[in-house]
C-alpha cells in the first residue's frame, strides 16, 4: 500500500493579483475581492520516493457573474510545475461531478486520492498541471449541499415520486442557502472560472483534460473561450446538450456487455434461452406486473427490514449496477432466479437520508436540452426498458431552480478547428460512446479512441493496457501532433462474477 508523507517546513507564499493582496506572510488578512489569488508553495514526498513541489491555493470569483458588486467566492486550485520547461501549454485537468473536490489527493489521509495524485504527476512529462475545483463545491471555499429525506420502504420507486423529490430539493436548496446567490452556478460561470484562473497565472492557453463532467465543462470552456484553447483530452465525453443521456445508447452499451457475458462458462449455467438481455426483459416484465416485498436481516440493529422493490427500482439498478461491467450480468441474472436478498439490502441503504451536492442540478438546469433533443428522450424506445429516470425529474424540476437556460445556440454543436483528442470505452452507461460519435464530425481535428470493453473511466485507465496509446496522449498534449494514437483499443474480457448461489440449486 502506498502513502504519502508531507516534509516538515513548508514555504509560504503569497500570490497577488492587479485587484490587491488578500494576505500576507505574517497573517493579517482582508476581505477577498474578486480577481485575487492566494497561494501556498508546498512539498510532499510519496511513499516511493517521489518529491512533489506545489502549488495550493484559492481564487476569488464572483458569485453571480451577471450582477455587479455580486460577491466573491473561492474556487480551490492546485499547480504542479514541470520539471523542466517543455515549451506546452499548461494541462487544466477539470474534475467530473458536478460536486467532486479533489484536491485531497494531497492529503496523506486520503486513500483515494494517492492514485490520482500519481496521475497527476505524470503529466510533468506534457508541461505544467493546473488543477481545477468547482465553484460551490470546493476544499479551498464553500461546499454547498442539502440533506435529502428517507424514502419511505413500503413504496416501490416511481417516476411521480422521484419528480416530487426533485422539486423539494430545489425548495431546500433555497431555504438553506438564502445568503448564496444561486443563480449564479451556471455552466458559462465554470467557464470563466477556468479562464479567469488562466490570465491570473499568466498563461496564453491551455491544454484541456477532463471526463464526463469535466469533458461537459471543457466544452464550456471551448464554446466561449475558443481562443485560450490550444487542444484537449476528452474522455466519458458529454457534449453540452447530451446531459441527459439517451436510453436506447445506454441500452446498446448493456447489450456490448451482455454480448461477451453470454459466452463466459461461469455464467451460462444460469442464463435462460435469449441470454442475459432476454433475463433483463423477464425481470421487467415481472416487476411491471407486480412489485415484489423483500424482508432481509438490517445490518446495524440485527432485526428483520422489509422494503417494497418494484419496476422503476429495477430500471435505476440496471443503471446503476451496469458502471462495473464485471459484476453486472451476476446481478440480473440473480434477479432473473428471484433472488432479492442482496438487491434490496443495498436499496433499503439507498433510501436512507443523505446530503445532495446543489451544485449538480444548478449546472444540468442552466445546460437544459435542445427541443429535438427532448422530443428524442421521450419517444425512445428504450424508454420502455430504462424508465425516464435519467430526465424526466431534472426537467420537472427546472424551473425551480434559479439558474437560466443557456440557450440553444450555447448548447449546439459548431464546427471547430480545435484538436480534440476522445477516448471512450463501448461499455460506458453513464456517458455512451454514441455522445463521442455525435460530436466528431464536428471537429476538423478530431481523433477517437474507441476503446472495446472501456466503462466510465478516464483516459489513462481506459488506456492501461497499451503503454503505446498512453505516450501517444502525452506526446499530443505536449506537440499537438496526433501521429501514433490509435482508432481502437481492445482490453481484455474481465472475470465475470457469478450469481452467489449455486447452479444446481436452480
Amino acid at each position: 500500500m502506498r502513502r504519502v508523507i508531507f516534509t516538515r517546513g513548508m514555504k509560504f507564499v503569497v500570490s497577488m493579483s492587479l485587484m490587491g493582496i488578500t494576505a500576507t506572510a505574517m497573517g493579517t488578512e482582508s476581505a477577498p475581492k474578486v480577481g485575487s489569488l492566494v497561494s501556498e508553495s508546498r512539498t510532499l514526498t510519496t511513499a516511493d520516493g517521489v518529491t512533489v513541489n506545489y502549488e495550493i491555493g484559492t481564487f476569488y470569483v464572483p458569485e453571480n457573474r451577471h450582477k455587479a458588486g455580486s460577491r466573491a467566492i473561492g474556487v480551490g486550485f492546485a499547480r504542479i510545475r514541470a520539471p523542466r520547461p517543455t515549451g506546452a501549454p499548461p494541462v487544466f485537468w477539470l474534475p467530473g461531478g458536478p460536486g467532486l473536490a479533489v484536491l485531497g489527493a494531497f492529503d496523506p489521509s486520503d486513500n483515494t486520492g494517492r492514485s490520482r495524485l500519481k496521475s497527476w504527476i505524470n503529466f510533468g512529462v506534457v508541461g505544467d498541471l493546473v488543477v481545477v475545483e468547482q465553484r460551490g463545491y470546493t476544499s479551498r471555499g464553500e461546499m454547498l449541499e442539502v440533506s435529502t429525506e428517507d424514502s419511505p420502504l413500503n413504496e416501490p420507486a416511481t417516476i411521480t415520486q422521484s419528480k416530487a423529490g426533485a422539486l423539494a430539493k430545489a425548495r431546500r436548496a433555497l431555504a438553506t442557502f438564502p445568503g448564496k446567490d444561486l443563480a449564479g452556478y451556471d455552466i458559462g460561470a465554470y467557464a470563466d472560472d477556468v479562464d479567469d484562473l488562466r490570465k491570473a497565472l499568466g498563461y496564453g492557453s491551455i491544454t484541456l483534460f477532463g471526463g464526463s463532467f469535466g469533458s461537459q465543462w471543457s466544452f464550456a470552456v471551448m464554446k466561449r473561450h475558443p481562443e485560450a484553447v490550444a487542444r484537449a483530452v476528452l474522455s466519458g465525453v458529454e457534449p453540452l446538450d447530451n446531459g441527459y443521456d439517451m436510453p436506447s445508447h445506454v441500452y446498446a452499451s448493456m447489450q456490448r456487455i451482455a454480448f461477451d457475458a453470454d459466452r463466459d462458462p461461469g455464467l451460462k449455467p444460469y442464463l435462460p434461452e435469449g441470454g442475459t438481455m432476454a433475463a433483463l426483459r423477464a425481470v421487467h416484465d415481472r416487476l411491471a406486473a407486480a412489485p415484489v416485498v423483500v424482508s432481509v436481516t438490517d445490518k446495524d440493529s440485527g432485526k428483520p427490514v422489509a422494503v417494497t422493490l418494484g419496476v422503476g427500482d429495477f430500471e435505476n439498478a440496471l443503471i446503476e449496477r451496469s458502471a462495473d461491467a464485471s459484476q453486472w450480468p451476476a446481478f440480473v441474472l440473480s434477479l432473473y432466479h428471484r433472488h432479492y436478498d442482496d438487491w434490496a439490502r443495498d436499496t433499503i441503504e439507498g433510501r436512507k437520508a443523505g446530503k445532495s451536492a446543489v451544485i449538480g442540478p444548478l449546472v444540468d438546469t442552466s445546460l437544459g436540452v435542445t427541443p429535438a433533443r427532448a422530443h428524442r428522450l421521450r419517444t425512445d424506445p428504450a424508454v420502455g426498458v430504462l424508465g425516464e429516470w435519467n430526465f424526466a425529474p431534472y426537467l420537472a424540476a427546472a424551473d425551480a431552480w434559479p439558474t437560466a437556460d443557456m440557450g440553444d445556440a450555447f448548447r449546439g454543436v459548431v464546427p471547430t478547428d480545435i484538436p480534440v483528442v476522445f477516448v471512450h470505452g463501448d461499455w460506458d452507461t453513464s456517458t455512451p460512446i454514441e455522445n463521442t460519435l455525435e460530436v466528431l464530425p464536428y471537429y476538423s481535428h478530431g481523433h477517437a479512441i474507441v476503446v472495446h470493453r472501456g466503462g466510465h473511466d478516464g483516459t489513462f485507465y481506459l488506456l492501461r493496457e497499451d503503454a503505446k496509446a498512453k505516450a501517444a496522449v502525452y506526446a499530443f498534449m505536449r506537440t499537438g501532433i496526433m501521429e501514433g494514437l490509435p482508432s481502437s483499443v481492445t482490453l481484455p474480457l474481465p472475470t465475470f462474477a457469478k450469481p452467489a448461489f449455486a447452479a444446481k440449486d436452480l
